[in-house]
């Protein structure tokens, strides 16, 4: 909407004579001074500011046909500026000044038609409102247009028709064009529109120009310019440049870290309700990073998060009552804040709540939609989803030895021991693969590097009785006395039976690298 045009000549130094000189001509009947009176009132030059007074001269000279007059006094009315807010008398006198072609009020008039107020929603007439305000070079219905276009709302979509009204406004140096542009552009033209709107105190434009500065993208990458950008927007209250600014000294990328900036802009965005804020000031409460920790406090922005379907916000939450931190131990209300990020993809939740679907936590045990849940995950490759998959199909209800074995093989290509473990026994079993010493070798080994007691133990025997390797009484001393010392019962008699088959000296030797 436009407001009140400036009016020309500059009246400082000379208010009181102006302003006796026009009170004259205007209680003589003269329109423009009406006019003119009427504006000094509204804006208060030369007179103390009288909204009331400067509706009654506006109503005299616009009843004199006065357009700009008329138009003025359709924005008093539309915010309700001494007088009672009314969109239809808005719509009234903007029609009046509109017919007269007077572009602003064509402009105004075609707004009220797009948001349906003081006259009936119509697409069509907003359409021709802005029309006739654009082609007399008004930039907001020049602007207006453009969208339309974009949308194909009231007209055909066409994304050249689009782009050309948006470069006419664009060119006139509208800031909202001038992003609407910059979005439609690539490369170093993009970052011309979106810096030309960014320099007006548009706060996206600050926001996008920042994020480029952020990633590097069609300019070097630059975090000090970044922060300037972000700044400006954050300043106006722009909650993503708010966030990115957090996240830019919470990780101290470019800049020197400051977590008590990081805090600062985290609860500026997370108070005008961004999610994404909300979860990480919930983390900083839950852990005590900067602030004092305080579980009600985590729960609190976890929950403000989650109701607006953020997924990490949800499992965060779901872990709250999961510990009954912060919350009452709840565990059915947990499994509510897993599904509901499980459902969205969230991988650990997906994990989670597959485990107390298959032990029966805070919901009935269900081993089918334990599987299911695993399997969502597992397909995102979490390796301990693919080994809990395994383990489930390897039961008696979802008996499949072949396809456990190659979601054993999954996990353990990504280092999970417990996988690795399990493959290497289904190698030197034959179960759900061919039997292949060789292979158990190897994946006992994996495991039993990682510390696997039982891969140990296995590894132990096979190196002693020379099963898939060479035999080596010294390594399968080695492996056994690490799997006894973890708790492997059996592998002290082991390692009795090979003590007497060594030969001191070579006794010694294992001792020694045991």
């Amino acid at each position: 909407m436009l407001d009140i045009p400036a009016q020309p000549g500059d009246l400082e130094g000379r208010h009181t004579a102006e302003f006796l000189r026009v009170k004259g001509m205007a209680e003589r009947g003269v329109p423009s001074a009406q006019h003119s009176l009427g504006f000094m009132y509204a804006s208060g030059q030369g007179v103390p500011r009288n909204y009331e007074l400067a509706v009654a001269w506006y109503r005299m000279a616009a009843s004199a046909d006065l357009e700009l007059a008329q138009y003025n006094l359709g924005v008093m009315y539309q915010k309700g500026q001494g007088v009672a807010q009314d969109y239809g008398q808005a719509a009234y006198w903007y029609r009046r000044a509109a017919e007269q072609g007077y572009a602003p009020a064509q402009y105004n008039l075609g707004w009220l038609y797009a948001k349906g107020q003081g006259v009936q929603s119509d697409v069509g007439q907003a359409l021709h409102w802005f029309s006739q305000a654009a082609d007399q070079g008004e930039p907001g219905a020049q602007h207006n247009l453009g969208m339309m276009y974009e949308t194909g709302k009231g007209v055909p979509q066409d994304q050249d028709a689009a782009t050309m009204w948006y470069r006419r406004a664009a060119e006139q140096g509208y800031a909202r064009s001038q992003f609407s542009l910059a979005l439609r552009s690539n490369g170093s033209q993009a970052i011309d529109w979106f810096r030309k709107a960014a320099e007006q105190g548009h706060a996206p434009a600050q926001f996008n120009l920042g994020l480029r500065y952020d990633k590097g993208q069609d300019v070097e990458q630059d975090s000090a310019l970044a922060v300037l950008w972000y700044g400006r927007a954050a300043e106006q209250n722009h909650a993503s440049s708010q966030f990115n600014l957090a996240l830019i000294h919470d990780s101290g990328h470019g800049v020197p870290r400051d977590e008590t900036l990081a805090l600062h802009w985290y609860r500026r965005a997370a108070e005008q309700g961004h999610a994404g804020a909300q979860d990480n000031l919930g983390v900083r409460y839950e852990h005590g990073q900067g602030v004092e920790r305080d579980a009600a406090r985590a729960a609190h922005w976890y929950r403000q998060a989650a109701e607006q379907g953020m997924p990490s916000a949800q499992y965060h939450l779901g872990q709250l009552y999961d510990a009954g931190s912060g919350v009452p131990n709840d565990p059915s209300q947990a499994v509510h804040w897993y599904r509901k990020a499980a459902e969205q993809g969230h991988l650990r939740a997906q994990f989670d709540l597959g485990l107390r679907y298959e032990g029966g936590v805070g919901v009935a045990r269900d081993e089918a939609q334990a599987l299911e849940w695993y399997r969502r995950a597992a397909t995102q490759d979490y390796a301990p989803a693919q080994y809990m998959v395994g383990t489930l199909l390897d039961r008696a209800d979802y008996a499949d030895p072949r396809e456990a074995t190659e979601w054993f093989h999954k996990a353990a290509d990504q280092g999970h021991a417990l996988a690795q473990f399990e493959l290497g026994l289904r190698h030197d079993c034959g179960k759900g693969i061919e039997r292949d010493y060789e292979a158990a070798h190897f994946w006992y080994l994996c495991a039993a590097r990682q510390g696997h007691a039982r891969a140990q133990f296995n590894l132990g025997v096979m190196y002693s009785a020379g099963q898939g390797v060479q035999r080596d009484l010294v390594e399968a001393y080695a492996w056994l006395q690490r799997a006894g010392g973890a708790g492997v019962a059996a592998a002290s008699s082991y390692l009795k039976k090979i003590s007497a088959r060594m030969e001191p000296q070579l006794l010694a030797q294992a001792q020694s690298f045991s």
